[in-house]
């Protein structure tokens, strides 16, 4: 959100065909009706933006529905989309006043006003879906609206306020068609993005038309989609080998991947740095195995990081030691600092002075299907169990399940991605170490509340920094959880198509209307 300062993330653009003349580059008109085909592993938990708080679902939204405010590709500050402006009312940081574009209308042709708006964030926050993205908006007090005008009221000052207004939790609904106590449950979509939904079946796969009456920050809205759903990473090399998608995304296996190489023929590779994250959390309330903070610092020091990245992600992704990944305004090695070498006496001690019983037991859920999750949990269960202090019980669960599981505190331990919401600190923060954070860890220290609220009210971001430092430090303390590893970003697309660069870089932002046949 704001001046702050991150890396811009450097990517490669591979052309595979050698000598490509400029004319080549251009788009042909007479593709434009063609679809581009992009597969993907990341599934769709809800096609209603009030029951979703995932990576697939958002990148759908970002497509299908329009925000207030949206993100420019490498923008770290949020310009107007639905809106026409928007700005905070006074110095005090907590009032938000939007005007609406003219011009905005569903595909029912009624016309976009302020109580969509309204309504749309009002339904977020009364449906309060148990997966669903109502933490992210923990400081808005209320919406009011009068024509195409909508005033935000915060309870505290929230400088993050506009950034969060650009994610999905934002996106704009048809108060027409969306009810309001309850999620929406069929396949359909009425938003004002740069695309319509046109078919849709979960698990498979999501057609996209160009909305020919869209409105906003986009010049253009590019060229018919099909977004393609697999499995896992396996099913989704097999689709991208056997040409069934012209573009693959998030995620092919780990040995695929370290695989890719410029000189292979017809394909493009984009790499790129990100600030996705994963994380290993703990359920911290008094019935968990993990209550005692002793078992969970015992485990900070015997988990390998660094082997952990090199076999089973085989050098595609990077140890992390921080909540707030590189290139992030506040980032640290807080967890290097309190847990710095392999050490398994440590960790016998801690375990000794908490008095728990040998080996500490505990069940350890992951998705299935989701990247490399399972040869992940196999092998964190292997470093554990190795020293005879743990017993790891590996369990797992279709993703949407497995959201409701660890939302319920149904798992004592369950490692999870997080594709960060917007390009701010502040996003690693609420969501995940808050009070009712949507992780749902029953961590809860007032301290690192009051770090999280207090880095809120700085609108130069940069003075946020000694606020997130010292919040990095307590959840290093405290353990509710750990960070792994910080991801690379890749796509593999066939030489016919372009932008695939343009995809995806940090801001949450799934752009498919970059996509371009060349």
């Amino acid at each position: 959100m704001r001046s702050i300062r991150m890396r811009i993330l450097a990517t490669l653009l591979v052309l595979a065909a050698v000598g490509v003349g400029g004319w080549q580059l251009l788009p042909s008109q007479q593709d434009d009706s063609r679809t581009i085909t992009v597969g993907t592993t990341d599934g769709v938990t809800s096609l209603d933006p009030a029951g979703a708080y995932d990576a697939g679902s958002w990148a759908l939204f970002s497509n299908v529905f329009q925000s207030l405010l949206t993100f420019e590709p490498g923008g770290v500050t949020p310009v107007p989309d639905a809106a026409k402006s928007c700005s905070f009312d006074g110095t005090d940081l907590r009032t938000y006043r939007c005007e609406l574009r003219e011009g905005l209308t569903f595909p029912s042709g009624r016309a976009m006003t302020g109580e969509d708006v309204k309504f749309s964030f009002d339904r977020v926050k009364r449906i309060k879906s148990d997966v669903g993205p109502t933490s992210l908006l923990d400081t808005l007090a209320s919406v009011s609206a009068s024509g195409r005008d909508v005033t935000f009221h915060l309870s505290s000052p929230d400088a993050t306020f506009p950034l969060k207004v650009a994610t999905g939790a934002g996106a704009i609904v048809d108060r027409e068609k969306y009810p309001a106590k309850a999620l929406r449950t069929d396949n359909g979509v009425d938003g004002t993005g740069p695309y319509n939904l046109t078919g849709y079946t979960k698990d498979k796969q999501a057609t996209l038309a160009p909305n020919t009456h869209y409105r906003g920050a986009i010049s253009g809205t590019g060229r018919p989609v099909e977004l393609r759903y697999y499995g896992d990473g396996n099913a989704l090399e097999k689709a991208w080998k056997g040409k069934q998608v012209d573009v693959a995304t998030r995620t092919l296996p780990p040995e695929v991947l370290a695989g890719l190489n410029a000189s292979d023929p017809g394909q493009r590779v984009s790499e790129a740095d990100s600030s996705e994250i994963r994380n290993l959390y703990f359920n911290t309330r008094k019935a968990s195995p993990l209550h005692d903070v002793r078992v969970r610092q015992a485990m900070a020091w015997l988990i390998d990081r660094e082997k952990l990245a090199a076999t089973v992600y085989k050098g595609t992704v990077d140890p992390l030691y921080s909540l707030i990944p590189t290139g992030i305004t506040g980032h640290t090695t807080s967890y290097f600092d309190a847990y710095p070498q392999l050490n398994k006496a440590k960790a016998r001690a801690l375990l000794t002075d908490a008095g728990a019983a040998l080996p500490v037991r505990f069940t350890y859920g992951y998705a299935t299907g989701r990247g490399s999750g399972a040869e992940e949990a196999a092998e964190i269960k292997r470093q554990l169990e190795a020293t005879g202090l743990f017993k790891v019980t590996l369990k797992g669960y279709e993703w949407t399940d497995f959201q409701k599981r660890w939302a319920s505190g149904k798992l004592d331990a369950y490692a999870v991605g997080w594709v960060a919401d917007f390009p701010d600190p502040d996003t690693y923060g609420g969501p995940l170490v808050g009070t009712n954070g949507t992780m749902s860890t029953g961590y809860s220290d007032k301290s690192v509340d009051q770090l999280i609220t207090a880095s809120q009210q700085y609108a130069d971001r940069g003075e946020a920094t000694k606020d997130f430092r010292s919040l990095q430090e307590a959840v290093a303390r405290d353990v509710p959880v750990i960070p792994l590893w910080q991801a690379k970003e890749y796509v593999v697309s066939s030489e016919e198509v372009g932008g695939g660069q343009y995809l995806s870089d940090g801001t949450g932002v799934f752009r498919l209307w970059r996509l371009t046949w060349i």
